[in-house]
């Protein structure tokens, strides 16, 4: 709905400052100022941080009013953050001990995820696998695929239609398509790498440079419309939807995953919220798009491929890039997809969105 009326309305992206002035004003005044977001849920389930409640409205409100303005960001950030919110509280409330209270916050990150996808079966894993890597919460498996399918569900009643993308034709899979694809996907990872240190980078230097929250984040939102203007487009606002949709059709240009990434950095390093991971299969699917024509391969396929493969850089997730690979694309690319994921992962190393994440095993 918000993002109907930015598109509808453009001047609201010169809103952009004052929603943030906004964003920051709330969190103040709620003792939530150095919240640390998906963070603090991945920190909940580790030990026996709390997760509290206002988190819910607080992330809600500031996530609807980054992209009301166009601040360049995804959904699913609030959606984590929503869903280890009430599945906390929901724990208090049933007086549960401190493992099952973890997995009452990972049942509800695993129902927001599937919710906000249309992804259940990915859903239900990721939360297992994002806290810890290379060590599963099955004793959180069953809970989550219940949490996770009944929130596809509900979603379903409420209308929200699962996300699925079609890929076309699928070239035919011998050593040289083999080739090419492990190629592209070092590539993959090596841009995962870079937009995680963007992120981080932004952030410090946000932190660094303007140490006045309200200064810093009005800052980021006039950075963001000048960006808008320089680049003469508003397809880098918001979660960019529509561009991920195209890049399934045709080449996309080789600077759109790039812009992509200063608009993420700019807007959620100084200070607005939203997910990072809609902006991470926009840069995925556009760098496979432009990357397809080069190397002979399916516009369609290449985009699914760097999608999944990006996601897997920058979560350390492969188990849950393969499920949504399955999910979003179907089976017929499962080669591709297993052999991109897996380089993927190999090669992007300890780099991550979330620095709370445990890597156990690599």
């Amino acid at each position: 709905y918000v993002t109907n009326i930015r598109t509808t309305y453009s001047f609201t992206l010169f809103f952009l400052p004052l929603a943030g002035i906004i964003i920051v004003f709330i969190y103040r005044l709620t003792n939530e100022a150095d919240n640390t977001g998906t963070n603090l849920v991945i920190t909940a389930i580790q030990s026996n941080v709390e997760v509290p409640v206002k988190v819910t409205p607080l992330i809600i409100i500031s996530t609807l009013l980054t992209h009301l303005c166009g601040g360049s960001a995804g959904r699913e950030g609030a959606a984590i953050q929503l869903g280890g919110s009430i599945g906390n509280q929901l724990g208090s409330w049933f007086r549960l001990d401190e493992e099952d209270r973890h997995v009452m916050v990972m049942c509800g990150m695993s129902a927001c995820f599937s919710a906000l996808f249309g992804t259940p079966i990915a859903a239900a894993v990721f939360s297992m696998e994002v806290i810890s890597v290379g060590v599963m919460y099955y004793a959180a498996l069953v809970p989550c695929i219940i949490s996770s399918l009944t929130a596809q569900g509900i979603a379903g009643l409420l209308g929200v239609t699962p996300t699925a993308f079609t890929i076309g034709d699928i070239c035919s899979f011998n050593i040289s398509t083999c080739l090419r694809l492990i190629i592209i996907s070092i590539l993959f990872a090596l841009v995962s790498i870079a937009f995680c240190y963007m992120l981080h980078t932004s952030s410090r230097i946000y932190s660094k440079y303007i140490e006045n929250p309200y200064i810093r984040i009005v800052t980021a939102g006039i950075l963001v419309i000048l960006l808008r203007y320089i680049t003469g487009t508003t397809d880098y606002l918001g979660a960019g939807a529509p561009v991920i949709a195209s890049s399934f059709l045709s080449s996309c240009a080789w600077y759109v995953f790039i812009l992509k990434m200063i608009f993420t950095a700019a807007t959620l390093g100084g200070g607005f919220k939203g997910g990072e991971i809609v902006p991470t299969l926009f840069v995925g699917a556009t760098l496979g798009s432009f990357l397809a024509p080069i190397f002979g391969l399916p516009i369609g396929l290449c985009a699914a491929c760097g999608m999944v493969s990006v996601f897997c850089g920058v979560t350390n997730c492969p188990i849950t890039s393969i499920l949504i690979a399955f999910e979003l694309f179907g089976f017929r690319g499962v080669s591709y997809y297993l052999i991109a994921v897996s380089i993927s992962y190999a090669v992007s190393g300890y780099y991550g969105l979330y620095k709370d994440q445990t890597i156990v095993y690599s």
